[in-house]
């Protein structure tokens, strides 16, 4: 437990932080499945437009350091791909 009143202070802020993030990389991860899902349906003009939003969503945590900027890059790169392998089928 913290003894002083800035360690206090950080531990809310710490919670509030941790709480924010993970609903963040939940968002990420249901926009990531909601593409492979349409890549399995088929539907590639719902992959398209939900592989936008899954971009948009993955660089904005980026931006706001909750995910590494690497990680955003990969998975923009393999969802583009699975969609554009879709999209060839």
């Amino acid at each position: 437990m913290p003894n002083s009143k800035s360690a206090k202070k950080r531990l809310r802020q710490d919670a509030v932080r941790r709480t924010r993030n993970r609903a963040v990389k939940s968002t990420i991860k249901t926009q990531v499945r909601k593409v492979r899902e349409a890549i399995t349906a088929g539907d590639v003009a719902t992959a398209e437009t939900e592989l936008r939003l899954a971009a948009k969503r993955v660089d904005k945590a980026a931006a706001a350091g909750v995910v590494h900027a690497n990680m955003a890059a990969r998975v923009k790169s393999r969802l583009s791909a699975a969609v554009k392998t879709a999209k060839g089928k």
